[in-house]
């Protein structure tokens, strides 16, 4: 898993409250195994028209936003049904992090498995940074976990709090595997009895 420590990226805003697995990937997209090119289908319904047309008017769709790394959604974001591929859409597409007044719970489980960094931030100062994004055409956010904050291209900075295993992992580029390994000698040892 990638590490996550700092990262100065497009962000860009999207406000739809209960933003389920669906819109982020439809299922019909999920027969497939491996994660490459799954980005391609990320909000399908919302970046493309039924005919398979680019819709211009998508934020992903525009200039800096097709450079997006970050996204400042609504509440309940990935809410819905259990789909490992909505986030695995999201990072191959290039997202890092997603920032939001809430999460689907399974939603935030996967993000944590897959090296997404998820944000929760009360809803009033997600509107707050989703129109700062918006004013300053798309300009570079700084998502700092190591010290825990957002700088604006403003300058303006925003405190978050993160789950500090979660943190750790991210920092470290841990998935579940890596985590288990470091304690390898302590299994061997109990799996031989002593």
């Amino acid at each position: 898993m990638e590490k996550f420590d700092r990262l100065t990226a497009v962000a860009i805003p999207l406000p739809l409250a209960n933003l389920d697995t669906d819109m982020i990937i439809p299922a019909r997209y999920m027969k497939a195994l491996d994660r490459a090119g799954l980005g391609t289908h990320l909000f399908r319904e919302l970046r493309y028209s039924p005919d398979g047309a680019e819709r211009p008017d998508f934020i992903l769709n525009r200039g800096e936003g097709r450079k997006a790394r970050i996204i400042v959604g609504g509440s309940n974001f990935g809410c819905g049904s259990s789909r490992e591929h909505a986030v695995w859409a999201l990072t191959d597409f290039g997202i890092r992090c997603v920032i939001a007044p809430s999460f689907g719970d399974i939603f935030a489980g996967n993000a944590r498995k897959n090296g997404l960094l998820l944000i929760r931030l009360p809803e009033s100062t997600c509107e707050r940074l989703r129109e700062e994004i918006a004013l300053s055409q798309l300009a570079p956010v700084t998502v700092d976990l190591g010290e825990q904050r957002i700088t604006l291209a403003s300058g303006e900075t925003i405190p978050f709090d993160v789950d500090p295993d979660d943190r750790r992992t991210l920092l470290e580029g841990l998935d579940d595997i890596a985590r288990t390994l470091r304690h390898e000698r302590a299994i061997t040892r109990f799996e031989a009895g002593a």
